[in-house]
């Protein structure tokens, strides 16, 4: 049954929300296909769901592109809002059959693995203890996921944002150091200044297939450095490692060698330079509002990084 303008009613209702449901996984993951599959539904079944939607609209939703699909305009402002209401949705169900107000469900969260190894999961038994119906998805090694095609409801980033339509929050700072393992000072000696790195051999961080560049302040001025590198890696746990392992000098984040320098397993060195700090920034997508279950994981993750000394913002 209908009303006067045509809205569905009755029955309809949930066949309505059931559609606006298939519709926010096809655009988070580009395909009728595989929104298909995950949902145990046939593929002309999907394509026909959304093209009466799109009907019942009077206009499309979705666009061919080379790499798939994607949302039209119109398509983007209906999967904001039907994200809006299908979490608000899910969060007051769960309550309601619980007997209770506190946040359940799931947050789905994009890290780099080694703020999630070292900082996030020690930290998580205290916060699934005080919220037992919140479950934890990470996706490690995916900081640069599109938020909204995969489902991801917060991202750790570090280093300085560009222009997005996500909200950024700055949770902490990270600064850069330069170490070694005492073994390999002791096998190729110390570096007095920069200039002593070009006899060394290197670790290098890289993203994209390309070393990161070093840089420092001095007496000298910035100083900027390419490390012409013995090993390099796009993970942090590959990097400590190598510097463990005496293979060479690496100029890095320094949350990652706080309990190595402690424990004197690694030698901190150059330290008359300054170096740079990366701010790390939770992201969240924009346009909708925010479940619950989000904001408290986002409060513990910023407590989190402020309990943290290699991590605080002075």
């Amino acid at each position: 049954m209908r009303d006067h303008v045509g809205i569905p009613t009755g029955n309809d209702d949930l066949d309505r929300l059931s559609t606006l449901r298939l519709l926010t996984r096809v655009i988070e993951l580009g395909s009728f296909t595989r929104a298909a599959h995950e949902l145990g539904l046939g593929q002309p079944s999907v394509s026909k769901q959304i093209g009466s939607l799109e009907a019942h609209l009077g206009t499309r939703l979705l666009e061919r592109t080379s790499r798939g699909l994607r949302p039209t305009a119109a398509g983007l402002d209906l999967y904001h809002s039907a994200r809006r209401l299908i979490s608000d949705l899910e969060e007051t169900e769960a309550r309601i059959r619980d007997g209770s107000t506190a946040p359940s469900g799931l947050v789905r969260v994009a890290t780099p693995p080694v703020l999630g190894r070292m900082y996030i999961i020690p930290s998580l038994p205290s916060f699934l203890a005080q919220f037992p119906q919140i479950e934890v998805e990470f996706t490690a090694g995916q900081p640069f996921a599109d938020l909204v095609k995969d489902g991801v409801d917060v991202a750790l980033r570090v280093g300085e944002l560009g222009s997005s339509g996500l909200i950024a929050r700055k949770i902490g700072e990270m600064q850069m150091i330069t170490v070694a393992s005492p073994d390999y000072l002791a096998r190729h000696g110390t570096p007095a200044d920069l200039r002593d790195l070009a006899r060394h051999k290197l670790i290098a961080a890289q993203t994209g297939g390309r070393a990161i560049e070093w840089r420092f302040s001095g007496e000298e001025g910035t100083v900027a450095i390419m490390p012409t590198s013995a090993f390099r890696s796009n993970d942090g746990e590959d990097l400590r490692a190598a510097v463990l392992a005496g293979i060479g000098i690496l100029h890095g984040p320094g949350a990652l060698f706080h309990a190595d320098l402690e424990a004197g397993r690694i030698v901190r060195i150059l330290e008359a330079y300054k170096a740079d700090t990366d701010p790390i920034h939770l992201v969240t997508p924009g346009g909708r509002k925010m479940p619950y279950r989000v904001r408290v994981f986002i409060d513990f993750l910023a407590a989190t990084f402020a309990s943290q000394p290699g991590l605080q913002i002075p």
